[in-house]
């Protein structure tokens, strides 16, 4: 049960992240000003290279959350989602200190929920429940 939790939570903040790259990559100048209100709006359309850039590097954390989800293997699932959740976090992290604070409420704690829940889940085998 906390592994299928595990699993929807991954996929939750992997579409988030598909979210962000649209908007950072094409709708900065319209949406930008909404989101990043204290951002004076004269900065959003000289920014739109930097946002656009900043958006590919979501869309890489949204497919590495999603081929996560794909992998059958329990060890490397673990794995590949735990690396895919710490960029998000540390992401989080970094964007809350340099850009919004709401950051951390939006990327860090998911993904810090979603960290526990993947090493905390247990499988059953034959059984007997391990949590490797």
């Amino acid at each position: 049960m906390i592994k299928i939790l595990a699993k929807v939570l991954i996929a939750l903040i992997a579409l988030l992240h598909v979210y962000i790259c649209w908007f950072e990559m094409f709708a900065w100048t319209t949406r930008g000003p909404v989101v990043f209100s204290s951002m004076p709006v004269e900065l959003f359309e000289p920014t739109t290279v930097l946002a656009a850039n900043q958006g590919i590097y979501n869309l890489f954390l949204a497919l590495g959350l999603f081929w996560s989800l794909l992998i059958k293997d329990r060890i490397w699932w673990r794995r590949v989602a735990t690396c895919f959740l710490l960029f998000v976090a540390i992401a989080g992290i970094v964007g809350a200190a340099t850009a919004a604070v709401k950051i951390l409420a939006v990327q860090t704690i998911p993904a810090a929920v979603a960290l526990f829940l993947v090493h905390f889940s247990k499988e059953t085998h034959n059984g007997h429940a391990y949590t490797n």
